[in-house]
């Protein structure tokens, strides 16, 4: 593809917020790579100054770039084609499209497929081989069915939902529309409820729901479990990782994303535009405001304020754990001169 075309079809994301100095509009674009990994043809991107010695060392033809003089500069005396943008990781996502497409079967209903008759399946539908596809589920339209996945009694799919290969919807599940569910997560199934008796543990059916609004994705591995009463919900337009637990009962808005083997307590609230990252896990009923941002590995076991940034465990503010790592690494020497001191009181 030629650099000018890739120009032209990013419209207005590019062209209104850009320039690009290479005078040659035949220049041949035939992949994208990150920076250090680019070759000659490939079109790559850089978010900022940090990244500026990358610039010397790639061999991309092309590159997308912040508003930034300099490392325009640098990119031009390499003779490298440039882009300047506010958002180049937005722009390099979108380049991305017009090399690669996410494999869609066409639609079609598999003879292996087990469909139940009341089932109700719309127009443009892929079921692929060995699915499963039981009593009144309700399908939208143009939604992907992949190999062997299982859905559940009383199931409803939104239009454009895709459901890859070995995941499974249990009952009581409401998927919304442009929905993602990836292999081998499990959507639905009953939650960790357990009634402690003097005999053992009475079970508590879990009689309740479990909805994912438009645009949500789930990741490999996954679990987002049904409540004994009330919902589950996964709020709008927000992604979870692979090997992430959503235990019964939690409530989570829009916008969020939770990152790798973070997990979940029942009853967890948290709000919108919320980002957990990695191995975060948060205790049973904790309250975590909108816009909050939890770093790696920290433990939630209290509500956390609308805006807040925490981290550690028990998680504290961030500001306050990086004072604290700090004196941490300082522990040796600090005992080594207690121990002096003591050395010293004892001599006197």
């Amino acid at each position: 593809m030629k650099f000018s075309e890739i120009i032209r079809q990013l419209g207005d994301i590019a062209t209104d917020n850009s320039l690009t100095t290479k005078p040659d509009d035949e220049l041949d674009i035939t992949g994208v790579a990150a920076i250090d990994q680019a070759t000659s043809g490939t079109i790559s991107y850089v978010e900022g100054g940090k990244f500026a010695s990358l610039i010397s060392q790639t061999n991309a033809s092309a590159l997308i770039l912040p508003e930034d003089k300099t490392l325009q500069t640098q990119a031009q005396e390499r003779g490298i084609a440039w882009i300047s943008t506010r958002e180049p990781r937005l722009l390099f996502a979108k380049i991305i499209t017009l090399f690669y497409q996410p494999y869609r079967p066409n639609p079609e209903i598999h003879a292996t497929a087990v469909i139940h008759p009341t089932a109700k399946i719309g127009s443009d539908v892929y079921i692929g081989p060995h699915a499963v596809v039981q009593e009144r589920v309700e399908i939208g339209n143009g939604a992907v069915i992949h190999p062997n996945v299982v859905i559940y009694p009383d199931v409803k799919i939104g239009d454009r939902t895709t459901l890859h290969a070995n995941c499974t919807i249990h009952e009581r599940t409401q998927i919304g529309v442009g929905c993602v569910i990836h292999s081998g997560a499990v959507i639905g199934a009953e939650g960790f409820g357990f009634v402690p008796t003097r005999t053992g543990w009475f079970k508590m059916e879990q009689s309740g729901y479990t909805v994912l609004e438009d645009g949500v994705e789930i990741g490999c591995n996954s679990a987002v479990d049904r409540p004994a009463v009330g919902e589950t919900r996964i709020g709008r337009d927000t992604k979870i990782d692979n090997l992430v637990q959503i235990g019964h009962g939690c409530q989570i808005g829009t916008g969020c994303a939770i990152a790798g083997q973070a997990g979940m307590a029942g009853g967890v609230k948290v709000g919108n535009r919320v980002l957990l990252a990695g191995q975060v896990g948060v205790a049973n009923q904790a309250k975590i405001g909108d816009g909050v941002i939890v770093s790696a590995q920290s433990g939630i076991v209290h509500d956390v304020e609308p805006g807040e940034i925490v981290s550690g465990s028990p998680a504290v503010s961030h500001k306050l754990y990086l004072k604290v790592s700090a004196i941490t690494s300082r522990l040796p020497d600090m005992y080594q001169a207690f121990k002096r001191l003591q050395h010293q009181a004892g001599e006197k």
